[in-house]
């Protein structure tokens, strides 16, 4: 199967500030897309036993991890480990930031 940005799933938040949808075909990963829309930033979380990669594919903003800032554009790739802090924010007032998200396990969050 080919996952594209297109990734085909349910939707399991959607609201003013960003849609997101989990893909439901892979029994041990979860692969989310999370379109993140202008001028709004993901509520900052922490896993305790879970790992993530984010792919970046449309936009630019930021990812906070912990106490760092990094600048995130599309094809960015972001590891983040065990128990970081995590939140992304948009800063286009025009454009969506879009990325998608892989971690193993059940949604924790």
């Amino acid at each position: 199967m080919k996952l594209d940005d297109r990734l085909n799933g349910t939707v399991v938040k959607n609201s003013e500030t960003y849609t997101v949808i989990d893909n439901v075909h892979l029994k041990n990963l979860v692969v989310s897309k999370t379109v993140l829309h202008p001028k709004k930033e993901t509520g900052g979380h922490r896993h305790a036993d879970q790992e993530e990669v984010y792919q970046f594919v449309h936009g630019h903003g930021r990812i906070q991890i912990d106490d760092v800032y990094l600048d995130v554009n599309a094809k960015d790739v972001v590891l983040i480990e065990n128990n970081a802090f995590h939140k992304v924010y948009n800063d286009s007032s025009v454009d969506d930031l879009v990325f998608i998200c892989v971690f193993n396990g059940k949604r924790s969050h």
